[in-house]
Order: C-alpha cells, then sequence, then structure tokens
C-alpha cells in the first residue's frame, strides 16, 4: 500500500487534508486525495527565515565538498549524509540559488536522493550493517533523515518509501521495547532509568534522545496498531526531561493525561540549572527545546497534533528563565565553564526557533533575531561556509545545517497558521533578562545580568573565574573553559565561597558579591545595576587582573573589525587582528649576542587548555645556520610520541609537547645543549595551538645557572597611570602598584609580583576624576562605583571602622547606617564579618552642613542629628528617586525623617522573589503563584479548585511566622505546611523549613492571596 493510501485508511480523508493543509511536505501535498491540494510555499515567511535559507545555500558549498563522488553519496562518517535535510529544504523551496550553492540545482537533487536511497537500505532496522536503530547518536541523524524523506517523498522509489516506513516505525518498536532500561549498543550513554541525574552529567538530553527516536513514528504512522505503546513511552520520556522532585510534586496538572506530580527523574539542579561535562553547560540546558523542535516538526509536517508535553513542558519555564539570565547579545548563551560549544551559532539556532515558532515566545524570537543577524559575518569567516567552526570539530556541521533547515520549516508552520511572530524590543528583553541567581557551591555559580552587562563568580573547579562581559557582547572578552578572566589562571583551588546577592523586590536593586578565600589571600567580585563591577584582590598571584581580548576581522559584526584600540594615560596603541588563528604562531626573539652552551624556553605562563607544545626551536647568529639542529634536546616533560627531541629535528611535522598532568604547570620548559659554547643572537619558535601566553628565553655556561636572554610578550602598552581604555567598548579604574599592560590580545591589569589590586570596571570609557575611599584598614578595600558603596572584608577576621567617601560638597550621598558630614564628603561606619562583602545603593541625598550626623535605617528613613549650636538649620532631604523635602533641625536634637511613599528596603521576608511551585504548566483554575511574592499589591495569586502553592526559600531557613494576605472578599479556608526537602510536608507555620506551602479550599468566588510574606 502507498503512503498517501495507508494515511487514508489510517486518518480518513479529514486527516490526510490535514497533512495536505500543513502546506510543508510539497513532495505529498502535490498530490490530490479527494480532490485537495495544497499550494507551495511563495518564499521565506520573514527576515529571519529568509537569513536561514542564504546560510544553508551558502552551507551547500561545505557540504559538496564532503561529498564521496567515487561512492556517489554523502559520507557515513560523523553522520555527514545528515546534509540531506538542508538538501531537501533548498529542492523544494523556491530561490534556489546555484551560484551561491556552488552546484546545479539537478545535481544536487541527484546526490540527495542517491544518499537518501543508500541509507535508508543501509540502515539496521532495513537488514543493512552501516548505521541505525542504536539510540546515541544515529537516532538523532535519523530524525534528519526521515524528515528529508518526508520533504523529497515523491521523488523516492518505492523500495525506499518502504525502508523509510519501516525505519520510522521499528525504531519506535525498538525503543519501546527497552522499557526503561540502556540500549545495549549506545555504551555509556544511559538515561539511568527514570531517575535521571544532575550531578555533573544530566541525562536530560538521554530522556531527550528516547523520546525523539519515538516521534516520527508518532507522526507518520499513528494508526499502527503499537502507536498506543509508543505514545506513552514517549509522554514517560518527555515529561522526566525537565525532572525535579520538589518542583514536579507540587504539580498536578495533567499533560497527556498523566500528572506532572507523576514524574520521577532528577535532571535539574534545585536552582533549575543543567550540568554537563562536568560543569554548567549551556547547550544541554538547552536541550530541553532542541529534542521538541526535532520531534515537533515531524508532526507539524504530517499534519498531526502536537502531543501536549512539548507545549506543555514540566519546568520549561523556569529552565528558560535561567537561560535567559545567561543570553548574549549575540541570543546564544554565555559560557564561562564547558568551552567545547562555544560560539557554534548554527547548532544554537533550532531551541531559540521552537521556543519562538512552536511557544510564541516574543523573548525567545528577541534572541533568534540577534542570532540570525550574526549567522552570516560568522559564516563568511574563515574557514568559509562553515557554521560551527569555533568548535574546531567539523563534526557539528551536518547537525547544524540539519537544524537549521527545521528551524526555516517552523517559521514557515507560524507564518501559514499563526502569521508571523513579532520579536521583543530589545529594550524589552533586556528588563525581562535581567536578574541575579546564586546557584549554589556545587554547581559553582553566582550570576547577574543588568541592561548594561553581564558578570559570575565562577568556582566550578578548573574553571575559577570572576567574569564581566559589558553589554553581554560574547566577542569582547574571551570568557569559555580554561581562558582565565580577573584571576590569572581557572585552577586556583577556591577554600570557602561567600555569596550574596540582592534582588530588586527585596532590597530595591539587583547586585551580587562573591568572595573567595584561597591559599594566598582573597578576591572578590561586585556586580552592580549600571553594568559596572568591581574587583578586589589582596594579591593572589603575580600577573592578576586578567583580561583577553576577542580580536577578529567578521565585518558585520560589533567590533570584530580587525583590530582593537587600547587608550591609557600615557597614551593609545591600536594592535592588528592575527592573520593565523589564535594561539598557532611564530616568535622571532633577537637579542644582544649571547656565548652559551645551553638555550631553554623556561614557561611563565602556559596556555590555559593544553599547556606548552612547539613544532621547533631554533637557535641562530644572524642569517646562520639552525644551531639547534645539532644539539642534543630535553624537557621537564613530554607527551608519549611528542618527546623533547622532536622540537629540534628539522621536520615540520613533527612537535615536542608538555604532558597532560604538566599542562597546567606554568614552568614547563625545553632546552637545547649545543654540545659547546656557540654564539647566537635569535631564537625561533614555532608554536602549535598550544602556545605558550608568557615566557622566557634564558642560557647557561652548565645547564644548571641561568641568565635572561629574551622574554616575550614584549607589552605593547604599559601604564602606571591607573586607566585604560578598551576599544571604546569597556572602562576599567585600577589601584595597584604595578602597571597595567597589553601584550598581543591579553589585558593585565596588575602586571607584576602578586600585590594588592582594586578594579572598577565599567561598561563605558571612564577615566579618573575623583579620590579614593579609604577604610583605615588593608583588610577592608571599598569604592563608590556608579554611587553605590562596595565594601569588601578581604580577610578572615571581623572588621570595622570607618570609611572616607569624598564627596562634591552640597549634595551628600547617604548609605545604610551612620555617618557624619565633613566639608570634603563623608565619614561612614561599617562593621563586616569575615570575609564579608556588601554594596550599598545611596538611600538618600541630604543637602546640609558639616558636622551633620545621619542614621540611614532603610529607605524610607533617615534619622538626622545636629551638633551643637544655637540655631536651627534648615537641610533638604531627597530619597533615591523621590522628591525632595525640606527639614528643620533644632541644635543636638535628633530628627526622623520617614518617606511614608517610599518601600522601606531592605524587606525583611524571606518569600519575596523567591521561586514559587506549581510553575508552568499550571493547573485548571490556578494563576500564576509567583504574583504573591512579588511584592505587587496589584496581583494575587488565583488558587483553583482547591489550589495548593510552594515557596522555595532557597535553603533551609528558621521560620518564626508566614502571613497571608488576601483581596477582599471571602477567604478560604488556608492551612500552612512546611518541610526542608520538598518531599514531605507537615503542618507547621514556623521551625526550619526550605519550602513553605499554602493549602487552600478555595472555591469560585473566593479571594485570591496577594502576599505571602515569611519571617525569619
Amino acid at each position: 500500500m502507498g503512503e498517501l493510501n495507508r494515511r487514508k485508511a489510517l486518518l480518513g480523508a479529514g486527516g490526510v487534508a490535514a497533512i495536505l493543509a500543513s502546506g510543508l511536505v510539497p513532495g505529498v501535498a502535490a498530490a490530490a486525495v479527494d480532490g485537495a491540494t495544497s499550494k507551495a510555499p511563495d518564499g521565506p515567511p520573514d527576515p529571519v527565515a529568509a537569513t536561514y535559507l542564504r546560510v544553508l545555500l551558502r552551507h551547500t558549498r561545505w557540504a559538496e565538498q564532503q561529498f564521496d563522488a567515487a561512492a556517489g553519496i554523502y559520507p557515513a562518517k560523523d553522520f555527514t549524509f545528515a546534509v540531506v535535510l538542508g538538501n531537501a529544504l533548498l529542492l523544494t523551496r523556491p530561490g534556489y540559488d546555484a551560484v551561491t550553492a556552488g552546484i546545479e540545482k539537478e545535481q544536487l537533487k541527484a546526490h540527495t536522493l542517491a544518499t537518501i536511497k543508500h541509507f535508508a537500505a543501509s540502515n539496521l532496522l532495513t537488514g543493512g550493517t552501516e548505521w541505525g536503530r542504536k539510540l546515541f547518536f544515529d537516532t538523532t541523524f535519523q530524525s534528519y533523515f526521515l524528515l528529508a524523506a518526508r520533504l523529497l517523498w515523491t521523488d523516492l522509489d518505492d523500495a525506499t518509501k518502504q525502508h523509510v516506513e519501516r525505519i520510522t516505525t521499528e525504531q519506535a518498536a525498538y525503543t519501546t521495547a527497552l522499557g526503561t532500561k540502556d540500549d545495549p549498543t549506545s555504551g555509556g550513554w544511559t538515561p539511568n532509568g527514570l531517575k535521571g541525574g544532575f550531578v555533573g552529567d544530566t541525562k536530560l538530553e538521554e530522556m531527550g534522545v528516547y523520546a525523539q527516536s519515538l516521534a516520527p513514528a508518532l507522526a507518520w504512522a499513528p494508526g499502527d496498531t503499537r502507536a498506543k505503546d509508543w505514545q506513552a513511552a514517549f509522554g514517560t520520556w518527555s515529561r522526566n526531561e525537565g525532572g525535579l522532585p520538589a518542583a514536579d510534586l507540587a504539580n498536578p496538572r495533567l499533560v497527556d493525561g498523566v500528572p506532572i506530580s507523576a514524574n520521577t527523574a532528577t535532571n535539574l539542579y534545585d536552582a533549575f540549572l543543567v550540568e554537563n561535562h562536568g560543569s554548567f553547560g549551556p547547550h544541554y540546558q538547552e536541550e530541553l527545546w532542541r529534542t521538541s523542535g526535532r520531534n515537533s516538526m515531524h508532526f507539524l509536517a504530517a499534519g498531526a497534533p502536537l502531543p501536549e508535553v512539548l507545549t506543555a513542558q514540566p519546568n520549561g519555564e523556569l529552565l528558560w528563565r535561567t537561560m535567559l539570565l545567561m543570553t548574549s547579545d549575540a541570543g546564544e548563551p554565555l559560557m564561562p565553564m564547558v568551552a567545547d560549544r562555544e560560539h557554534l551559532y548554527g547548532r544554537d539556532v533550532i531551541p531559540l526557533a521552537f521556543r519562538a515558532q512552536v511557544l510564541g515566545d516574543r523573548h525567545a524570537a528577541r534572541a533568534e533575531a540577534d542570532l540570525a543577524a550574526r549567522l552570516e559575518p560568522y559564516q563568511a569567516y574563515a574557514p568559509a561556509d562553515r557554521i560551527t567552526k569555533f568548535s574546531g570539530e567539523p563534526k557539528y556541521e551536518p547537525e547544524a545545517r540539519a537544524e537549521l533547515a527545521i528551524s526555516y520549516l517552523l517559521h514557515e508552520w507560524r507564518a501559514r497558521h499563526h502569521g508571523p511572530l513579532t520579536p521583543a524590543s530589545a529594550p524589552e528583553f533586556d528588563a525581562r533578562a535581567a536578574g541575579v541567581a546564586d546557584f549554589g557551591a556545587a554547581p559553582g555559580l553566582l550570576a547577574h545580568r543588568s541592561p548594561a552587562a553581564w558578570a559570575a563568580t565562577v568556582t566550578k573547579p578548573g574553571f575559577v573565574k570572576f567574569a564581566w562581559q559589558p553589554h553581554h557582547d560574547d566577542w569582547l572578552f574571551v570568557l569559555g573553559g580554561a581562558n582565565p578572566m580577573l584571576l590569572p589562571a581557572t585552577n586556583i583551588a577556591v577554600k570557602e565561597r561567600h555569596a550574596t546577592t540582592y534582588e530588586k523586590v527585596r532590597d530595591g536593586f539587583d547586585g551580587t558579591v562573591g568572595v573567595l578565600r584561597f591559599d594566598d589571600g582573597y578576591a572578590a567580585l561586585a556586580t552592580l545595576p549600571t553594568g559596572a563591577a568591581v574587583y578586589a584582590s589582596t594579591g593572589v598571584a603575580e600577573s592578576e587582573g586578567v583580561l583577553n581580548v576577542y580580536n577578529l576581522t567578521m565585518p558585520g559584526v560589533p567590533g570584530l573589525d580587525g583590530d582593537r584600540t587600547y587608550t591609557a594615560a600615557e597614551g593609545k596603541v591600536t594592535l592588528e587582528a592575527q592573520a593565523a588563528p589564535t594561539g598557532a604562531r611564530t616568535d622571532d626573539l633577537t637579542f644582544a649576542p649571547v656565548t652559551a652552551r645551553h638555550v631553554r624556553m623556561l614557561g611563565v605562563q602556559p596556555d590555559p587548555q593544553y599547556g606548552y607544545s612547539l613544532w621547533a626551536l631554533e637557535i641562530r647568529d644572524g642569517d646562520g645556520p639552525d644551531l639547534a639542529r645539532a644539539g642534543t634536546a630535553s624537557a621537564s616533560s613530554a607527551s608519549p610520541g611528542k618527546e623533547a627531541k622532536y622540537a629540534n629535528d628539522g621536520d615540520a611535522a613533527t612537535r615536542w609537547a608538555v604532558s597532560t598532568s604538566d599542562r597546567t604547570r606554568a614552568d614547563s620548559r625545553l632546552a637545547i645543549d649545543l654540545g659547546a659554547p656557540r654564539t647566537f643572537d635569535r631564537v625561533n619558535l614555532s608554536w602549535e595551538a598550544a602556545a605558550g601566553r608568557k615566557y622566557r628565553i634564558e642560557t647557561s655556561q652548565d645547564g644548571a645557572t641561568w641568565t635572561p636572554a629574551a622574554t616575550y610578550p614584549v607589552p605593547a602598552l604599559r601604564s602606571t597611570g591607573g586607566w585604560l581604555d578598551i576599544d571604546g567598548r569597556a572602562g576599567i579604574l585600577v589601584d595597584s602598584p604595578n602597571p597595567l599592560t597589553v601584550t598581543g590580545d591579553r589585558v593585565t591589569l596588575s602586571d607584576g609580583p602578586a600585590a594588592p589590586l582594586l578594579a572598577e570596571l565599567y561598561p563605558a570609557p571612564r577615566k579618573p576624576g575623583r579620590a579614593r575611599v579609604t577604610t583605615g584598614t588593608t583588610a577592608v578595600r571599598a569604592t563608590v562605583t556608579d554611587g553605590f558603596l562596595v565594601l569588601l572584608n578581604l580577610s578572615g577576621a571581623a572588621a570595622s571602622g570607618t570609611a572616607t567617601l569624598p564627596q562634591d560638597g552640597g549634595a551628600y550621598r547617604l548609605y545604610h547606617g551612620e555617618q557624619i558630614l565633613t566639608k570634603t564628603g563623608t565619614e561612614v561606619a561599617y562593621a563586616l564579618a569575615a570575609a564579608e562583602g556588601r554594596i550599598e545603593p545611596p538611600r538618600f541625598t541630604v543637602r546640609g552642613p558639616a558636622g551633620l550626623k545621619a542614621v540611614v535605617r532603610d529607605a524610607s528613613r533617615v534619622d538626622l542629628t545636629m551638633p551643637s549650636g544655637f540655631l536651627p538649620v534648615l537641610v533638604t532631604v531627597t530619597p533615591d528617586g523621590g522628591r525632595p523635602r525640606p527639614v528643620v533641625l533644632p541644635p543636638r536634637r535628633t530628627v526622623p525623617v520617614v518617606f511614608g511613599d517610599v518601600r522601606p528596603y531592605p524587606l525583611a521576608d524571606a518569600a519575596l522573589g523567591r521561586t514559587t511551585f506549581p510553575a508552568e504548566p499550571l493547573p485548571p483554575g490556578m494563576s500564576s503563584p509567583a504574583a504573591a511574592v512579588d511584592d505587587n499589591p496589584a496581583t494575587a495569586w488565583r488558587p483553583g479548585p482547591d489550589g495548593r502553592m510552594v515557596v522555595d526559600l532557597g535553603a533551609v531557613a528558621a521560620v518564626s511566622a508566614v502571613e497571608l494576605v488576601w483581596t477582599p472578599g471571602r477567604r478560604p479556608k488556608a492551612s500552612i505546611e512546611t518541610s526542608v526537602d520538598g518531599l514531605t510536608y507537615q503542618a507547621a507555620s514556623t521551625g526550619p523549613a526550605r519550602y513553605v506551602a499554602v493549602r487552600t479550599a478555595w472555591r469560585s468566588g473566593d479571594a485570591s492571596l496577594t502576599r505571602v510574606s515569611v519571617r525569619t
């Protein structure tokens, strides 16, 4: 039975009409069933989709380079044959451009059909032996392959169609037969049954793969007698992908007929963060929507209804909220830890496209549009045509090509059925994404996204850094993996972590402070709502305050115009982008003639990931022969097959590399014994990608006592002026006894021995123009940055004293606590616990005389006291963001000044701004319980029938009281429950608890809950 007749028999004419109406499968739609026809698409439905089409056309050049002319197919290696999905899209949509694609349309079609025919027959499920059935990673590419075949259905021969149908159904049968067990052919890839996992290696992706192996069959063969079992398995795996028991157990909502509370998996941290590869991996956090994008396209193309779980994903919205917090200006996530997926632009599209085009998320649409705007400049950068090039691995190209094609189809579907989606504006997006989160010591991430910058304190072993990206620009500072930021290395062991968050709903502003203790001292980063940040250190290592800068020629991407300009007090220097990829370089060092027997390269700073590796080390006197060729090489360590002798063997294809265990060692060395004293004046080093960031060339007569001859690198800019402008995109004020330097693409704010460092980081150029804050002790560092007072105790003991804040006369900013006005500023009393960091916003401004004492109680009250005198004094007090008020102060009397219309921040309510459950999808009749903790009297939680909500306080606290505030009207019966684990609750409103629940007997017409307050 032919496919159309089969589906007609299974679905009836109405079902076939639905397929035709989808308009996404021209090969099927071109045929008529019961007189129904479907018009082929007229062209790209919107500008973003048009970009995808152009990128796919140009990417075809890369795809055709992979074509195996002898075999007549695209190869199986790295599933390269998955390029057929991108081909199928181009072949079935108008606007094919052979010049851009580099191949005539008919020839591309021939290559594509031959490949589909071959791999349909070679799949294990159709009797072949080449690929298929294995869940990892075959079914991902099988999904692409099957969709390509459907797009070109009428061009396939009957045998190939039968193979495609068999692959579709028998993969589902195989997966369902596994139950919740491992796929024996997938090795260590396992979802861990329905338990999942979240520490270091989430099982979200694994469960998603099990689900995606079932989706094609449910979409294209819903009438199969086994489909009921497939549907149950698909729902089980899909619902558990984002599993978190504390959240799931609080949600009775039915999804595809099964309550979310029946979920069993733990795939998320309790702060809604996903780990993979041993650390926070944003791309794995996106996997929930990546697999959903693949799956949904089969249903949409088949004209079948989407399973509810694809549009009502348990915990999906809370997971997405953390992704928004990490989003760069290019729409992809910032990656302060794992680096092996950074800047894979083509691969990042489909999660955003799914959320935007299927879920109708305008903020995702904004991120998708931003990412699409970078695609073509990125694609044109060498190596041209590729769209995942910064991984260094072409294996991601077929996947990215396929997912761009799916993303195009999602746009096409939305335009056809709902009309194009208007993305949120950039300000709307920034407002939605702004926030702070302490994900905890285990994930090791304290993050802050303001409209002007992104920043984080990262404490995952091997990735320790203080990250800051002004304007969320992921092409300014090199962020990912083992690249250091501010701290000089990422492998420094953290002995203590102290994290503080300030949230607008509770404190009146967003901010974070991370204070870390190391063996050799303390360092801290404070982040402010303005996008500025403050870094302070006791001097934990030499050459501190590191910022590696991207300097590329990528026209169309802001800032990547082929050079970077650095301006300091001593002048300006412009550095051109390197012609070669960063890391692979040749250094030619010259110096005054030296006569010596031994020469060595002594490392000072290795490549952060791979250490040191040299193709060749040459030693010459002028233009003379290479003296190293006749010498004997030795090294501090070596990898097997990359011994020291390969650095002076004259073979450009061999090299020396440090051992794997020594990659992070700074002082690795490679030495050449010339056999006898020789005279020379230059050394040439040809580096592999693992190029030493800093090193010295030293000489010796005896191999024991060494004398420096040259150093690398030589700074292009060296400044003691205390400020630096980085390309007009960032401004830094520096207080350090060491100079700041710019060397190549590396900025070092304190270039020298370990020493105290204080740096103010601004998302715009800034020059010093005011006196510094003093605290009377070296342990406490302080600044006033963008009006915020930052106090950092970089010691293991409590500290108290007075900070002197220089201020312009006339108007004085007042901060929490006690302060006295002077002729030149204010004297502010402070008391800090050991390793405590604090941010104090300016709560008031006062115009008054020197000697006035002010005690700020909160943002609405300040007590003012005039010193001795004879007459009252008139002062003016203005609350932050409020109206000024004149106040008469009699001498020697304290006058409380209270502004009743100002919120008295900070608010002593532990529930404010906390995560609440149930999260979307919500039970019928219930509105979001987040409205009860948003400090907005105009919003309220409607419980719905017998509704119950939970507030997650973030950590176990000693609860002293719980207060409920209802809207006017009939109040429902309500009770309070508490829990320490989110799994078992007891009726209580006091005692130790992390989770506080409100259970109601709500009926239609009852009042709603305006506020739940938790006192601790």
